[in-house]
């Protein structure tokens, strides 16, 4: 069977990530002792709790099917949950429990929009966004971030993009985003948000790296104005430390939640009973407390990783405010570096894994690399020790 009898919404990117990963994966099989800087996976465990509810909902056999929306008992906690965190009131019925955020971005594009409407993106940004929208016949239109806005979105931008490219008909943003780490201020929150209320955009607010910040708290776009085009994405992958669990949430407006269900029991039925179980104790005080400490480890990393690269010359790295990743531009150390052959090189000789930048800019990213630091302390002091030792070489 040849690759054209397949359909052309299969026809996307890889995820190099994962590629890297994979690569990675099949050298440690042969004995060899990788560092893992390639994804966002958290060597961090799940909190102690999550697993002892786990344990209970398995010994107790309630794993049977739930409802389309998610367990009333997790939709409730996670609304004492935004009113604790964000301190913003949202109704449990608005909540919708997804296979982690990747299901929820499929059901979003799929209730709000048509085959052929124009979604804006960023680059660099998270690719997978990109390859979703394609395979669902929409058009993505990618909007180029530069160090002179902080590798953040403006209004102005949007508006520059439909110049260009017509109308837009949703925009997808992430704060903290992926690869760079940048977090938007509350005013460029409440900017974006109001801009795409008044044009009647949907705006989708991933916020699956909130909990991950090292200065000012992240603002969620819940609090700077809630309408009836604004949908939020979340997931306990990242700062719960439940990756594999693949179990995440999406609000949406009361109008939308019926369409959200319909689509839920047709294509998912619904998200993993066991792992909705244990996102009930992910958002318990006594998890709470042991996730901090996640956060702690995190900036430990960051510190230790960015001190490397910038004492060996790697100085121009994007702020990495939020989230676990250094976006860091391989020209302020040579221009004629280039990322898929510069991550090719350090993992055959150094064996450390890291995602070259054209995974989350296909344009301009071949001069930057993304390192993750969501390891623990002793991989980063190696991972740190290999990289002084490569990077001396080149220098």
């Amino acid at each position: 069977m040849t690759s054209s009898s397949f359909s052309r919404r299969g026809d996307i990117a890889s995820f190099l990530a994962m590629d890297v990963m994979r690569e990675a994966n099949q050298l440690q099989q042969t004995g060899q002792n990788i560092s893992h800087l390639e994804v966002g996976q958290p060597s961090t465990k799940a909190p102690r709790v999550v697993l002892d509810a786990a344990r209970y909902a398995i010994d107790s056999e309630l794993i049977g099917y739930t409802d389309a929306l998610g367990l009333d008992d997790l939709r409730q906690a996670l609304s004492a949950y935004y009113h604790t965190t964000y301190k913003v009131d949202v109704a449990p019925e608005r909540f919708v429990i997804t296979t982690g955020s990747s299901a929820g971005f499929i059901l979003a594009f799929l209730a709000c929009l048509d085959a052929g409407q124009r979604v804006a993106v960023t680059a660099p940004g998270y690719p997978a966004y990109t390859n979703i929208i394609q395979s669902l016949d929409l058009t993505p239109v990618t909007i180029a971030l530069g160090q002179e806005n902080n590798w953040t979105l403006t209004p102005d931008d949007l508006r520059d993009a439909e110049k260009t490219h017509g109308a837009i008909d949703a925009l997808l943003i992430a704060s903290p985003a992926n690869p760079t780490g940048t977090m938007l201020s509350k005013q460029a929150l409440t900017e974006l948000s109001l801009d795409c209320a008044h044009a009647g955009r949907w705006f989708f607010s991933d916020e699956i790296y909130h909990g991950l910040t090292y200065a000012q708290e992240a603002t969620s776009a819940l609090q700077v104005g809630d309408h009836n085009r604004l949908i939020v994405m979340n997931s306990f992958s990242k700062y719960f430390s439940m990756t594999g669990w693949r179990i995440g949430w999406m609000i949406v407006p009361p109008q939308m939640v019926r369409v959200v269900e319909r689509l839920q029991q047709n294509l998912f039925i619904s998200a993993p009973t066991l792992s909705q179980y244990a996102a009930c104790a992910a958002l318990t005080q006594s998890a709470q407390d042991e996730l901090q400490k996640h956060v702690e480890l995190y900036r430990h990393n960051r510190d230790k990783l960015i001190a490397c690269l910038q004492d060996k010359g790697l100085t121009d790295i994007a702020p990495a405010d939020g989230a676990f990743y250094l976006y860091a531009d391989l020209h302020s150390l040579s221009p004629s570096l280039e990322s898929e052959t510069f991550c090719a090189q350090l993992l055959k000789e150094a064996q450390i894994a890291i995602t070259p930048g054209v995974d989350f800019d296909k344009n301009r990213g071949a001069r930057f690399v993304r390192f993750s630091f969501a390891r623990a302390a002793n991989e980063i002091d190696l991972a740190v020790d290999r990289l002084n030792a490569f990077l001396g070489l080149l220098r």
